[in-house]
């Protein structure tokens, strides 16, 4: 028997970083056996499984937690990735112009239903279809923003879940000021690659600053080194306090956060719990996790047969302040110290 020319057999398979099958299995005799026909047989029955398709604006990397607590929610209705539903997962790794094309494929594979955990992709697969339900998490308004038409009766194929996020913007703020009520200017990191969610959280920190009589410096970050530079600009001008936006992107920058205002000692706030266990001063609003095992108990009742158009949006309606580490308060408690001196 001639030797196998490897180069040759490389040559004919498909391309495109795709292996199939075809070609490479021993192929079934001619006259089946009775095992081949009980394999045959099992594989025309094997129940489909519903496929979800999971698209967000951040890196897979950066969202992590978000998959981990989404998974819990469906775990809890039963329902198990590799078991009884698929999960095809979409990145736009920051890139929102990327959010049409990776939704539109989605709709291709012709996807039970799309789960879409922040604003900008929650929008892009509405704008894309009106059949396919798309569940949704978002710290704006959803009425406001046009995903829903109400809250207890959303109607078409959206439906979804709330955090308080902008609501409590105001807390937040009153909150700093207590914290460090000398600081006259507090900076406002919010990520302008993500406009619309930018700019909501910003009229609504300004508007509630004025009541303060305080001036508010936004900062604009979209990556790491934009994070940095901007606790840099803020430590240059002698800003006294910071608030940290819910953004995605900053939600799965908690740790590098909490080490710059540490570095800095600077006071800061964020919306969410995980930016305090990571050593920030303090939060205030929901905890991320929360957020989204909850978005993962919404599309189990919809992969059961709940009608979605008549599924009333979710809402977070429990904000937690969140005690700060020992070691934030001994930083702190110096700073303030000296400030104060």
């Amino acid at each position: 028997m001639a030797a196998l020319d490897i180069a040759s057999f490389i040559q004919t398979l498909p391309k495109g970083g795709q292996a199939h099958s075809v070609g490479l299995l021993p192929p079934i005799a001619e006259e089946p056996n009775h095992q081949h026909r009980g394999l045959l047989r099992a594989r025309r029955e094997r129940p489909k499984v519903p496929v979800i398709g999971f698209i967000t604006s951040v890196s897979a990397r950066d969202s992590r937690q978000t998959v981990a607590a989404f998974h819990r929610g469906l775990n809890e209705a039963a329902f198990i990735e590799g078991q009884n539903i698929a999960v095809e997962y979409r990145w736009a790794e920051s890139h929102h112009d990327r959010l049409p094309m990776l939704v539109a494929d989605l709709i291709q594979r012709k996807v039970a239903l799309i789960v879409v955990p922040d604003i900008a992709s929650a929008l892009a697969a509405k704008a894309a279809t009106t059949t396919i339900p798309i569940v949704f998490n978002t710290g704006l308004d959803p009425v406001a923003v046009g995903l829903v038409a109400s809250f207890n009766r959303p109607g078409g194929n959206v439906t979804g879940t709330t955090s308080l996020n902008t609501e409590v913007a105001s807390k937040r703020l009153e909150l700093l000021h207590e914290v460090v009520p000398k600081a006259s200017t507090i900076g406002l990191l919010v990520n302008q690659a993500n406009p619309q969610f930018a700019h909501v959280n910003i009229a609504d920190t300004q508007a509630a600053s004025r009541s303060l009589a305080l001036q508010i410096l936004v900062l604009n970050a979209s990556s790491n080194d934009e994070i940095d530079e901007a606790f840099a600009a803020l430590a240059r001008q002698g800003i006294g306090a910071l608030v940290v936006t819910p953004d995605p992107l900053f939600n799965s920058r908690s740790e590098q956060l909490a080490a710059l205002v540490l570095r800095y000692a600077l006071p800061a706030i964020s919306a969410h719990r995980e930016f305090t266990v990571a050593g920030g001063l303090f939060s205030y609003g929901t905890s991320l996790v929360d957020i989204y095992r909850q978005l993962g108990v919404y599309t189990a009742k919809i992969l059961k047969g709940e009608n979605l158009a008549e599924l009333p949006v979710s809402q977070s309606t429990k904000a937690l302040p969140q005690t700060p580490s020992l070691w934030a308060i001994i930083v702190y408690g110096a700073v303030m110290h000296i400030c104060s001196v």
